[in-house]
């Protein structure tokens, strides 16, 4: 049913509207219809947030009084206006910024009331508590009035409507109540579910019995099922004893339900495993990983990189013929009719020119000395040209001689390692948490050039790679899957991350030294035991730390992997990651680094808990925003709230 909801907007929004008219039919606090209003300011101004508007607006023309309906209507106009009025900027795109608008709409409105009234002090309390009930309903409704009907969403809704069906009686505060257990509120939430019906009622009823609920809420989180319903039944039964067998009722029901049902998708971790790991068996694989990572090195090094092969010195002639004889009288006669002679001529002068280093008149047989009418001209061009040929000679054969040296280090130290990890023994586990990504190739394109890693380590971390590599399509592909993979390699092998990352920058330096071509290199090492992070950057995309509504961005000024030779250290930022947070980590196709505030308003007003659906609500709305124009890689590591365990 959630999925054909999802999938059918008509349904959705007929169903919105419908839910807003009891709403509006159900009032509290001196009248009002705080959760309708809360549902038309979730949704907006677009194509359902116009239907519940009109919902709720004839609902309360036709059934409510004029008293009740005009500052109804009164909030309906204006929270309708700032949809409207902020529908171009980034203002009510986030939860927060939505619930602070629709409650100060409220208190705008019936402050205009309470100055009026001839008892302010005994009118201002409903008012009060109507606004936090529309900000709550704002904040809860936001995920559903977006499509994604979450499990903290539905229970508020199904709270909310029992407590308006209800009118504040005993039992519809039970269903609230017993939903609240179920995590639909939190224990905070609860205790201001009293305290928001007592001031909206004018009673003192309810405080004490959701503070007790709160409590107990408190008190087993994380504990058994049937611990919770117990203590949750008990507390509400003190509002009225005699709703305890239908409240006892509610309760078991609830511990009858699918736990699949009340707390979305389940998390299946394996019980650590004892024994303690075998410490010769780690030695041996971190040996074998370092040994494999430097032998990729030297393969790699060994590779030529397109465009080193050797200069043929005839270069120089080319060039030199291009400066001064193309306008030259005698160029058809030397280029064309007499092009064996001339070139016979230019061969026999290079090995002097060579040796020397500049070129001479009679380095030139005579008959083409004799009828070059520009001699001069021709030899000043050549000397340049030689000059420049010499100097590009030298610095690749420097560099050559650099490759071979780094060559022969990493296969001595591959060596070494392999014959260290002869004899050493086997090892395991590593940290729970979960990984969403999402790559797209730039717009035309059929290969995404940049590549995605993550994997756990033995020291029970885990580790996120995101690379971007120079351009797009296939060679940008195999220059960010080369940096990936040599990376892995020294990180498997328990080389530290800033030795791992200064290492292979200093080698894809020389590689990259003849192309030119470079790499951004974005590296997460999450340590759970901690409860912190490690970020690495080289040249890349700002990332972005999620906690609750508050986002952090994270940003970097080296360049990329193989602009810069050693030493270039990375940039490195530690920050705390505790259950509940998300680590966002993007290449530039995603986001303008310059202006990315719609990533961190949408980053702000995510309640979910699947990394997999923000990475791709996230791809959406690059795509969106900039039609693809770059290669879009999305990384996102999630740490859990809680973990279920099954045997």
């Amino acid at each position: 049913m959630i999925k054909r909801l999802q999938q059918l907007p008509c349904l959705r929004g007929a169903l919105l509207c419908l839910v807003s008219a009891v709403f509006t039919l159900c009032r509290c606090c001196g009248g009002q219809a705080p959760f309708a209003l809360g549902l038309l300011a979730a949704a907006g101004m677009g194509g359902e947030g116009k239907g519940i508007a009109i919902a709720t607006a004839l609902t309360a023309m036709v059934f409510l009084p004029f008293s009740a309906a005009a500052p109804h209507l009164a909030c309906v106009a204006l929270i309708a206006t700032a949809a409207v009025a902020f529908r171009p900027s980034s203002l009510l795109s986030s939860r927060k910024s939505t619930a602070a608008v629709s409650a100060a709409v409220v208190l705008s409105v019936g402050g205009i009331y309470v100055v009026q009234s001839f008892d302010p002090l005994g009118t201002l309390p409903p008012y009060l508590a109507c606004a936090a009930l529309t900000a709550a309903g704002a904040w809860w409704f936001f995920p559903l009035a977006g499509g994604r009907w979450e499990r903290q969403s539905i229970l508020f809704l199904c709270a909310a409507l029992a407590v308006s069906l209800g009118q504040g009686n005993a039992l519809a505060l039970t269903g609230a109540g017993v939903l609240a257990s179920l995590g639909g509120v939190s224990a905070e939430g609860a205790l201001g579910l009293g305290l928001l019906w007592d001031l909206a009622m004018g009673t003192a009823d309810y405080t004490a019995p959701f503070a007790l609920l709160g409590l107990a809420l408190a008190l087993t989180a994380g504990r058994a099922p049937l611990l919770r319903a117990v203590l949750s039944f008990a507390a509400m039964i003190l509002t009225d004893l005699s709703i305890a067998p239908v409240a006892g009722g509610i309760a078991i029901t609830s511990l009858l339900l699918p736990r699949r049902m009340l707390r979305g998708k389940r998390v299946q971790t394996n019980a650590p495993a004892d024994p303690a790991p075998v410490l010769a068996a780690a030695w041996k694989r971190r040996a074998e990983g370092a040994a494999a990572a430097l032998r990729e090195l030297y393969d790699s090094l060994s590779r030529p990189a397109h465009g080193t092969n050797e200069e043929n010195p005839a270069i120089v002639f080319d060039r030199a013929a291009e400066r001064t004889c193309r306008d030259c009288a005698l160029c058809e006669l030397c280029w064309q009719q007499d092009y064996t002679s001339t070139f016979n001529a230019l061969n026999d002068a290079t090995a002097s020119l060579l040796e020397r280093g500049r070129a001479l008149p009679k380095d030139f047989p005579p008959h083409f000395a004799n009828r070059c009418i520009h001699l001069t001209d021709f030899l000043a061009a050549v000397n340049g040209e030689l000059s420049a040929f010499l100097l590009r000679r030298q610095y690749r054969r420097q560099l050559e001689e650099t490759r071979r040296t780094a060559r022969g280090q990493y296969a001595q130290l591959s060596e070494l390692l392999t014959a260290t990890a002869a004899g050493l023994g086997e090892n395991a586990p590593a940290p729970h948490c979960r990984i969403g990504a999402a790559l797209r190739p730039r717009e035309g394109e059929r290969v995404c050039g940049d590549t995605l890693v993550s994997f756990p380590t033995e020291e029970g971390k885990w580790c996120l790679i995101l690379s971007d590599g120079m351009g797009s399509g296939e060679e940008a592909r195999k220059e960010s899957a080369l940096v990936c993979r040599l990376l892995r390699q020294f990180l498997e092998s328990g080389i530290a991350p800033e030795a791992a990352l200064k290492t292979l920058n200093a080698a894809m330096a020389l590689r990259g030294a003849e192309s030119g071509s470079f790499t951004t290199l974005d590296l997460c090492v999450y340590d759970a035991a901690a409860g912190e992070a490690d970020l690495y950057k080289y040249g890349a995309a700002p990332s972005y730390l999620k906690k609750g509504g508050m986002v952090r961005r994270i940003a970097g000024t080296s360049l990329p992997v193989g602009l810069k030779g050693a030493p270039a250290p990375p940039d490195v930022t530690k920050v705390p990651l505790t259950a509940g947070s998300f680590l966002v980590m993007v290449s530039d196709g995603v986001a303008d680094p310059t202006r990315d505030e719609w990533l961190q308003d949408l980053l702000a007003g995510w309640q979910g808990e699947d990394p997999q659906s923000l990475a791709g609500l996230i791809l959406t709305e690059s795509i969106s925003r900039l039609a693809g124009r770059d290669d879009c890689g999305i990384q996102i590591l999630y740490c859990p709230r809680e973990e279920v365990q099954e045997v």
